[in-house]
Formats: structure tokens, sequence, C-alpha cells
């Protein structure tokens, strides 16, 4: 197993600290959103997501690095997160009277971001339409966190490929933060995560994601975010393609990925092959360096799911979850293919499960098994 030195438990006050933005998510539920008439209020954001799953899933003591507008909205996405067990006293909040550096105005200068997610349905795609280009978070510059403070007293830093890419400096930030994390030797992930309608350009996104990878212990990406982020091609496979295939094609890839960065200790992505809008093939792999050894989770072929978001970053702290709890890689790629499948099984982006759920999903898949009503 890759030798990974983590901090231990008793000298640190947090286990996990994730910078990014947070969104309002508004559901439509099962109505298209040009339709809509009525819908559920969730929230999210790619790091947000493995913070609150480390804490509600799986009891770590995490805490999310944002800034948010200090009105309803933001008070919402807040008491949202103290709910799952979440920290929130890192967040940045922008005064709406016009006072002080982290300050706005009442008419939305500044505002807190909104997506619109309806989930889809058989052959309708679910689709995301996104307010978020006049964010808080977007404001914040380095020199305005103190990072010294975080990263003395936490044993593990997240951060992401969306945030880095929303405002021309939010990957300082990023890579501030990294640095300081290396310096206070917490152990760093990051999730590549593109999203062309954050970014559309490519190049410029590469150029960013190669100069955070360097800092990285940890990085999970699927197949277009290691072309679309880093420009890294593999062979292409078809969604309905066995997974052999898709792990053949991966292999070489992160193989080329963990030479140009040795930094690298380990490497993972989740395969999600959609059938449907709401029926998935699910499979999950993580690269050990140190090993040159691929470890692959059950496969799930021809899951109903009922909301595929949030599926990625789920993975990501099932994984995370096992490293702290000093599981085997094994035994880390089994936890976070569960945890991936049972959040796209329940509304919402962030997790509902518990890390008992979890052992007993792994439990079942590897032993083939069915599901049973608990009663």
């Amino acid at each position: 197993m890759a030798k990974l030195k983590i901090k231990s438990k008793d000298e640190c006050e947090y286990d996990v600290i994730a910078l990014g933005e947070v969104m309002m998510r508004i559901d439509p539920i099962d109505v298209p959103t040009p339709r809509a008439r009525y819908a559920r209020i969730w929230h999210g954001g790619g790091e947000t997501n493995v913070a609150e799953g480390l804490s509600y899933c799986f009891g770590f003591r995490t805490a999310v690095v944002t800034a948010l507008v200090d009105d309803g909205i933001g008070r919402n996405i807040e008491n949202q997160m103290r709910e799952s067990g979440v920290d929130t006293r890192h967040i940045i909040w922008f005064n709406t009277k016009g006072r002080g550096k982290f300050s706005t105005d009442e008419k939305g200068t500044l505002m807190n971001g909104i997506n619109f997610t309806y989930n889809g349905k058989g052959v309708i795609p679910s689709k995301t339409e996104y307010y978020r280009a006049h964010t808080a978070i977007r404001e914040l510059k380095p020199g305005d966190i103190n990072w010294d403070a975080i990263m003395s007293k936490t044993r593990a830093f997240h951060c992401g490929g969306i945030f880095t890419l929303i405002s021309p400096s939010s990957s300082q930030v990023a890579i501030e933060a990294y640095a300081k994390a290396s310096e206070y030797g917490v152990f760093k992930s990051f999730d590549l995560n593109y999203r062309s309608k954050v970014e559309p350009d490519r190049e410029k996104a590469r150029a960013i994601n190669r100069d955070i990878v360097p800092y990285i212990d940890f990085l999970v990406g699927n197949q277009g975010d290691f072309f679309d982020a880093l420009g890294y091609e593999s062979r292409p496979v078809k969604d309905d393609d066995p997974f052999d295939i898709w792990i053949e094609s991966y292999s070489a890839m992160l193989r080329v990925v963990a030479h140009d960065f040795p930094n690298l200790k380990l490497i993972g992505t989740q395969l999600r092959g959609a059938l449907t809008a709401d029926r998935i093939n699910w499979g999950a792999v993580i690269y050990d360096v140190e090993e040159d050894r691929i470890y692959q989770a059950a496969v799930r072929e021809n899951i109903e799911i009922a909301d595929r978001t949030g599926g990625g970053d789920s993975f990501m702290s099932g994984v995370i979850a096992a490293i702290l709890n000093e599981k085997s890689v094994a035994e880390a790629v089994q936890w976070g293919a569960a945890h991936g499948i049972l959040v796209q099984e329940t509304p919402g982006d962030t997790s509902m499960v518990k890390q008992s759920d979890v052992e007993a999903e792994v439990k079942r898949a590897m032993s083939g098994g069915g599901v049973s009503a608990l009663r």
C-alpha cells in the first residue's frame, strides 16, 4: 500500500477541511424546469459534498471554507450544512450594508449561487442550469484566509476543479491553501471535476490544474476529466462497454499521469455508464502508485438511481473515510463505490446514509446478494 503520512486524530481539531463554492439547489423533482411550479430546496457543491459525506455518514470532524452573502439564502445553506454536522465557523460572510472589505449591497450585485437541477427520467437527461457568475466566493483573494491557523490543526484538505476555475483568483487561493497544507503535513486530495459551463477553455483549465496537481496526494477524475482538465487521453470506450474494457483503457493513462506527477500516491476514478437518466452501471478503481496496482470495486450493473448528482463526490468521501480509518486501498475503493451508489439512490447532492449502510452495501455487492426489506 502507498505510504501515507497522516496526522493523528488526537493532535488535530479537524479531520478534513474542504474549500469550495456552495450553492442553493432548486429541485423541481419530476417536472422539467420550464414547466415546474413547485420545487424542493437542497444545497451542494463538489467540495462541500465531500465534507458533508465525511461528517454525516462517517462521523468525521469537518469544516467548509467558503464565502456567502449574509442573507436568507446564505443562512439557509449554512443551516443545511450544520444539520449534517459540518463546522461553518470558517465561512466568510459578505454583509449587505456596504461596510468593510467583505461587503456588497442589497440589490444582488454579489449573490449566493443558485442552480436548478432536474433529475431527468428515462431517455430525458438530467439538466443543471447555473446562476453563479457573481457569487461572493469569486471575490476571495490570496491572503483572505488564515491558512496557518487552519492547516496547523487539520489532518486532510480537499478542493476541486470547479472551485479553481470559477474566478481569476480562485486557483491562486487553492494553491495558497495547498502550499500551507504541505507545510503542515496535511493529506491533500483533489477532484479534477471539469465543468465546461464553468470554464469552456480547456487549455486554461489544463494550465491551472498542472500547477495544482504537484501538491496532491490523492487525485480523482473520470476519463473525460483527465483529458479535459489535464490533457491526458485514453482509448475511447462506450457507455455500454464492459468494465474490463474501461479498466484496460484507464490503466495505461493512469501510469503516464503518475510518471509525470511523482508526488501522487493514489489516483482514483468512479466509472459510471449511463444506460438511462435513472439507470446506470457503476464501478470504481484506485491506482496505488507505489505498488503499481489497480484496485477495483465490485461492479454494480443496471442499478436504478434517484439522483446522480454527488455520486462522484461521495466516492471521494468514502475513499477518504477509509484512508483516515487506516483501511487498505482494497477496502477504500469498496467504501468509495458503495457510498457513491447509495448517495445516488437518495435525492439531493449530499449523503443521507450512514457508515453501517456503506458497510452493508459493500458486503452485499461483494457477495452478489440481493436487497431485502428491513422490518
